[in-house]
């Protein structure tokens, strides 16, 4: 039976072990450009012996317009590009690997971070019932959302397949994964919650996913599939989100993408960093996971939130997923693998340095050994 420990060949990803870094944002990157603090704290989480096999970097920016929180990193400009290429440096000495996790947040932000001050966009004119942090102030409500016209979207699609271009082929990433969850622009179009529209991406379910799914397809055309993988949640409600029939719903969308050679399936179960089960919303991800399956897809099956050692060793060891992926216990350990096989206490992060500030709560948290 397979290990936790084990190495795995997802798509073109030759990764040491099963553990993941999943993406958590830190807004660290000032000014929206990647520094040397970041190389520091992804090297201390990269080496697959003691921290991650693979690691999701946190969300990055595709564009200006996909910014809904200050001091998070881009991938659309040349500094943004070239500030990248030390920290994947840091990662691949340390034996890691590392995948862009490429980020849209919609409406999921505030006229002080839209170029120009204008209002955010989003699948409807629906405003997310949530908070966005904005330096200086703290986290404050969204703005009010304008819905994104047809014509404008396959600016978008460019600008997803742009950035995956310019984090493997400039930056040395190893990997992209799109961020299909937790609320943001591809799922703000996915979900019922989400989209009221009534043009060609409004209404059913093969409308509601056709930018998910023309994003996934100019990603892998770009790079490759074996390069690309995806995060979805079905029934997070992420960001004041929801879908009214998820399991239909998220069946199309993983046989849309199984002919697409994907790296890895990213699925969230249950409610972001919440409970794994969220009432009234059942969900069968086990069924999700064999429709995939069964329209050939081959992608490696990552699973996330709420795992510990002994349920990600049974996941592992049963078949139920190839891949477990860690958030929040990697903030404040960052040799989480050493831990796991230990079986130690997970140990909380400092809630007060979880976003913006520097080094502290960033890369002083010590290790075991």
């Amino acid at each position: 039976m397979p290990t936790l420990f084990d190495p795995l060949q997802a798509g073109a990803l030759n990764l040491k072990s099963r553990i993941v870094m999943a993406p958590v944002t830190r807004n660290r990157a000032r000014g929206n450009v990647p520094n040397a603090l970041m190389a520091t704290y992804y090297a201390q989480r990269a080496n697959p012996a003691t921290g991650a096999g693979l690691i999701v970097s946190e969300g990055v920016a595709i564009s200006p317009q996909g910014v809904g929180y200050s001091d998070v990193p881009g991938l659309w400009n040349t500094e943004q590009i070239e500030a990248w290429q030390p920290i994947t440096t840091a990662v691949h000495q340390q034996g890691g690997a590392i995948a862009a996790q490429l980020w849209h947040v919609g409406r999921v932000s505030h006229v002080r971070l839209q170029p120009g001050g204008r209002a955010p966009v989003g699948a409807s004119p629906i405003a997310a019932q949530t908070r966005v942090y904005v330096a200086g102030e703290g986290f404050v409500p969204p703005s009010a959302p304008r819905e994104l016209r047809q014509d404008e979207l396959p600016g978008i699609v460019r600008e997803y397949a742009l950035a995956a271009e310019n984090a493997i082929k400039t930056a040395g990433f190893d990997a992209v994964e799109i961020h299909g969850a937790n609320g943001y622009l591809l799922e703000q179009f996915l979900k019922t919650g989400g989209n009221q529209r009534r043009d060609d991406y409004g209404g059913g379910i093969e409308n509601r996913a056709r930018l998910l799914l023309e994003v996934m397809r100019a990603v892998v055309d770009a790079v490759g599939g074996g390069r690309v993988g995806i995060r979805l949640s079905p029934v997070t409600p992420a960001n004041g989100i929801d879908e009214i029939n998820p399991q239909p719903l998220y069946t199309y969308v993983l046989q849309q993408l199984a002919p697409l050679g994907l790296a890895f399936i990213h699925m969230v179960e249950g409610a972001t960093g919440g409970p794994r089960v969220v009432e009234g919303h059942p969900f069968d991800y086990a069924a999700a996971k064999s429709a995939y399956r069964l329209a050939g897809g081959q992608g490696a099956w990552m699973v996330n939130n709420g795992y510990d050692a002994p349920m990600a060793e049974a996941a592992i060891a049963s078949g139920a997923a190839d891949l477990v992926s860690f958030g929040r216990p990697f903030i404040a350990m960052p040799d989480l693998a050493v831990r796991l096989k230990k079986h130690s206490p997970f140990v909380a992060p400092d809630p007060a340095t979880l976003y913006g500030g520097w080094d502290k709560g960033y890369t002083d948290y010590p290790t075991l050994e």
